[in-house]
């Protein structure tokens, strides 16, 4: 089976248009990955559903837990398939780091071509 996803150095995301698919990826990278010596973190390993299909998911025998929403390389995913969560999460954090450094740049110390870059 060829592994057509996405996977960065400790993570990797399956994705699948039926639940047979899903499993039958799981399996494939679980046999692979225990091939070499690595393991799955079963508690760690999360599915994320975009359909109606309530077929759960089993890693060795063991069920993987089914979320609404994960968190992938730092954006946001959910079971709507909408940006709208990660958006305000992004808008939040960009929020919180100007308000930090607003004292900053309002500082009478700097002048105006400091501000400029």
């Amino acid at each position: 089976m060829q592994l057509d996803d996405l996977d960065f150095t400790d993570g990797l995301a399956l994705l699948s248009h039926t639940q047979q698919q899903m499993q039958e990826k799981t399996t494939s990278v679980a046999a692979a990955s225990a091939a070499v010596g690595l393991n799955i973190h079963k508690r760690k390993s999360k599915i994320i559903r975009y359909n109606i299909c309530k077929n759960r998911i089993t890693l060795d025998g063991e069920y993987l837990e089914d979320v609404k929403t994960i968190t992938y390389l730092g954006s946001i995913i959910d079971e709507h398939v909408g940006s709208d969560a990660d958006v305000k999460a992004r808008v939040g954090k960009t929020r919180t780091e100007y308000l930090q450094l607003k004292n900053i740049w309002n500082s009478e110390q700097l002048s105006i071509s400091q501000h400029q870059c």
